[in-house]
């Protein structure tokens, strides 16, 4: 189950650089990828690096390395 939220969270990043066209808008599996993973991003995204050009936001990589913990830790404990 882990690495399933973990590869949607890395379709969702790349989905971000097509722009509107795959909005969660516009398409339903792209509302679906966004709905099972805003939940795990939204706690990481207050740890954004702004530059005067435009704020880079992390919360892909943060959460898919807590995942990877949790699964590791798991993986650990059964």
């Amino acid at each position: 189950m882990i690495s399933i939220l973990i590869y949607a969270i890395f379709v969702r990043a790349v989905l971000s650089f097509f722009g509107p066209k795959f909005s969660p808008s516009n398409n339903k599996l792209v509302s679906v990828i966004y709905d099972v993973t805003d939940p795990i991003l939204k706690p990481f995204q207050r740890f954004q690096f702004s530059g005067t050009a435009s704020a880079i936001d992390f919360s892909p990589l943060f959460a898919i390395f807590a995942l990877n913990i949790i699964q590791w830790l798991l993986a650990q404990i059964f």
